[in-house]
């Protein structure tokens, strides 16, 4: 089954390049979880820095049940290459996925509070 994807771009045009690997990333995710409801990523190119390149910004939100995974890879990380921009977004996504399903399979213990 195909989770629904929703793909936006703020202040920047949308690529039908950029658009197509994002959703081959948001597909390739359901490798690792039949569990998911919903992805959404946005793309962003918040400031125009004229002297230092473009910086992009991707937000990913994985939706699955009882739980809404969220990753953000900002210009903190200088990512001038919207591609590995979203790459390391989508390895993030993958690995908190992939201790969500370990801890609801029972693979992993959950924590739990401490006792009084």
């Amino acid at each position: 089954m195909q989770m629904p994807v929703q793909i936006a771009f703020r202040n920047l045009d949308p690529s039908p390049g950029v658009e197509e690997r994002a959703r081959h990333l948001a597909h390739e995710l359901e490798r690792f979880s039949s569990s998911i409801l919903r992805c959404r990523v946005t793309i962003d190119c918040p400031h125009k820095h004229q002297a230092h390149g473009r910086k992009f910004e991707v937000h990913v939100d994985v939706i699955v049940p009882d739980k809404q995974i969220e990753v953000s890879r900002s210009h903190s990380a200088d990512h001038e290459d919207v591609y590995i921009a979203l790459r390391d977004a989508f390895d993030a996504a993958k690995r908190q996925l992939q201790e969500y399903e370990s801890i609801r399979h029972c693979d992993v213990k959950a924590h739990s509070a401490p006792s009084v």
